[in-house]
């Protein structure tokens, strides 16, 4: 799985989707003349790549740091931009406008603030060049495809067949 969280300026925490990116198959359910279903459902084995870039903010500062954390893949591409700060509760003003003031920040499980003001580090970085997207070369999806790739070679997905069903006639 190739995601590509580039210029991506947030508004949710992606906490859920590293959890389910990250998620175990646990056991198959075969009905008898149809394809086996895998529990959970919602499962992706096999390598994961996240391309990364420095206009990736807020959500998308927490997406990659998350996927970092949990261990889920590798992060391609540039750092991202490093605000991840947010707010909330700011009162409307009278005629309509609003205005807002940073209210929380993220703090690590061993005391330290982290990410904002500085980002997320790419496993691998790659500059991304405006001159060659706009032709149709994109440099961070081909170093992602390249990895992802490797990965595969070297770890490649298990393909497991249904057993044969149990003979229970006698």
């Amino acid at each position: 799985m190739i995601i590509d969280e580039r210029f991506n300026s947030g508004g949710q925490i992606p906490d859920r989707f590293v959890e389910l990116m990250n998620r175990p198959i646990l056991s198959y359910w075969a009905r008898r003349d149809f394809k086996s279903e895998q529990t959970p459902l919602i499962s992706c084995p096999g390598p994961k790549v996240m391309l990364i870039n420095g206009w990736s903010g807020s959500g998308g500062d927490a997406f990659p740091y998350y996927f970092r954390e949990e261990k889920v893949g590798i992060l391609i591409g540039k750092r991202t931009w490093g605000g991840l700060i947010g707010y909330g509760d700011n009162p409307q003003l009278i005629d309509g406008g609003f205005l807002t003031a940073p209210s929380f920040g993220i703090w690590d499980t061993t005391g330290n603030w982290t990410v904002e003001g500085y980002g997320v580090d790419p496993d691998y970085e790659v500059t991304d060049n405006p001159a060659e997207l706009a032709k149709g070369n994109d440099e961070q999806l081909e170093k992602a495809i390249q990895v992802i790739n490797e990965d595969l070679q070297k770890n490649p997905v298990k393909k497991l067949h249904k057993p044969p069903y149990p003979d229970r006639s006698k």
